[in-house]
């Protein structure tokens, strides 16, 4: 398109050449301190290579999914450096719910440290039932404070 002599390149044309990432995108127009963290996520190279990786896919509008948020936060700081914890919001990155095959949320997928998905979950997972599937790939349990 050419607009006043100007050639104007739209920003999925630059994504299409592997130009500019949405990330990058957002970070050029100023708009760092709006990025959703679950945008964040999905831009990370997941399942993270040589550590269990676990992704809850939902939304923040999925009761579920906001009764699971601080089981979340006090998982991913109880295993930090051992294990990846992220959280993608499929309603507002649609296309990671179906990079992921998401049929339903919320939706957790664990990978062992090698990347293999091993285990799969729909609806709400608790706590204790987290620790175990993490310990059924290795991860030690956070001792209790």
């Amino acid at each position: 398109m050419t607009v006043q002599g100007l050639k104007v390149v739209t920003v999925p044309q630059l994504q299409q050449k592997n130009i500019l990432s949405s990330f990058t995108v957002l970070l050029l127009l100023g708009l760092f301190s709006l990025i959703p963290s679950e945008l964040i996520a999905s831009e990370l190279k997941l399942p993270t290579q040589g550590q269990v990786t676990m992704i809850d896919l939902g939304a923040h509008t999925c009761i579920p999914c906001k009764l699971m948020e601080p089981i979340l936060s006090h998982l991913k700081e109880a295993y930090k450096g051992k294990v990846t914890i992220a959280f993608i919001d499929v309603r507002e990155n649609r296309d990671e719910g179906y990079k992921y095959g998401v049929h339903a949320i919320p939706t957790q997928i664990f990978y062992d440290s090698m990347g293999k998905e091993v285990y799969r979950h729909e609806g709400f997972l608790a706590e204790k039932s987290i620790v175990s599937i993490l310990e059924s790939l290795g991860v030690e349990a956070p001792q209790a404070n």
